[in-house]
């Protein structure tokens, strides 16, 4: 079989029986159609042309190129995946990268905002949405809902007005994998989704293609609409954009990078602070360990132990400064 058409094979079968997202399969493709340039350089266009020591000479190019080492245990883990579904279903008779290995990843602590930092950035949120501007309110709400339950941002955006239960103070989520899980909020985000489903939403459902109001902090960058006119509202999508549309992912992150330029800390400033923030806090403050791997709907205890390790950083770093014999 040429590469190809097996790794065409392979996306469809992560999409639709493993249950994978858009952007994971796409990851795969991308580790693997680079696996299959490879493979042609050296004369392999074929699945019974890959061998260990193919599969480990792209891996060691890759490292001379100067690839971080996650990029390479990425790769390697494409392949294995790669050579392993090959093998189950016949196309190969042994699997060739059973024995390949990779570094591992440093895993480094991601960027957590102290509990002053968040209030701070919250309060300039509010005082925004206090103008009535349709596009600050939903801001407003963004940050308080993601804070609030830790969604990731393509959950977040993913959201359906009938996914939110506001007496019940939880969200219906659609995580990685289709895996559905239900997420609490508090009283805060529950007070600034009630503000945005009364007043903002409808203004933004009902604006002008152009011109529409809404920060310019978060901007749908959708489309205006065609020759004959605007498209119609998105009836379903909770956060609207500009141009009456569900709000993309790229808006989100361009919201909270400008949010969060101007705080002290290293690290991605992106969506996924939030998420760190917010699982870390909610350890700092006693919650299960448990209960926190539900909440993220993460797999593998594991993955939530990373916010433990968070905590205890924190919690040196506050010794060392207050303690007199630190």
């Amino acid at each position: 079989m040429h590469l190809d058409p097996a790794i065409d094979g392979f996306a469809r079968y992560l999409a639709t029986e493993r249950g994978f997202s858009v952007n994971t399969v796409r990851g795969y493709c991308a580790d693997l159609s680079g696996l299959a340039t490879f493979a042609e350089d050296q004369g392999v266009d074929t699945v019974d042309g890959l061998t260990l020591e193919l599969l480990r000479d792209w891996l060691w190019t890759g490292t001379q190129a100067g690839l971080a080492r996650a990029t390479i245990a990425r790769r390697s883990a494409s392949a294995r995946g790669f050579t392993a579904w090959l093998t189950r279903d016949g196309v190969l008779p042994s699997d060739p990268a059973v024995r390949l290995r990779s570094p591992k990843p440093g895993r480094t602590l991601p960027r957590v905002i102290n509990r002053n930092q968040m209030q701070e950035l919250l309060d300039r949120l509010e005082a925004a949405a206090a103008t009535d501007d349709p596009g600050a309110v939903r801001d407003l709400a963004i940050i308080e809902l993601l804070y609030a339950s830790a969604l990731r941002v393509s959950e977040l955006v993913g959201l359906d007005v009938g996914d939110v239960d506001l007496s019940r103070l939880t969200v219906r989520v659609t995580g990685k994998g289709d895996k559905e899980r239900v997420v609490p909020f508090g009283v805060p985000a529950q007070a600034a989704i009630v503000r945005y489903l009364r007043a903002a939403r409808p203004a933004l459902a009902t604006a002008a293609a152009t011109g529409s109001p809404g920060s310019k902090s978060a901007q749908s960058g959708a489309p205006a609409g065609g020759p004959a006119g605007p498209r119609a509202t998105d009836p379903h999508a909770l956060f609207l954009g500009s141009h009456r549309q569900r709000l993309g992912v790229r808006a989100v992150y361009r919201l909270v990078a400008a949010l969060l330029e101007s705080m002290p800390g290293t690290g991605p400033a992106g969506p996924h602070a939030l998420r760190h923030t917010a699982a870390t806090h909610l350890l700092d403050g006693g919650a299960d360990l448990r209960a926190v791997q539900e909440m993220l709907g993460h797999a593998s205890l594991g993955t939530t132990q990373i916010y433990t390790h968070v905590s205890a950083e924190r919690l040196q770093q506050s010794y060392r400064l207050a303690h007199p014999r630190a």
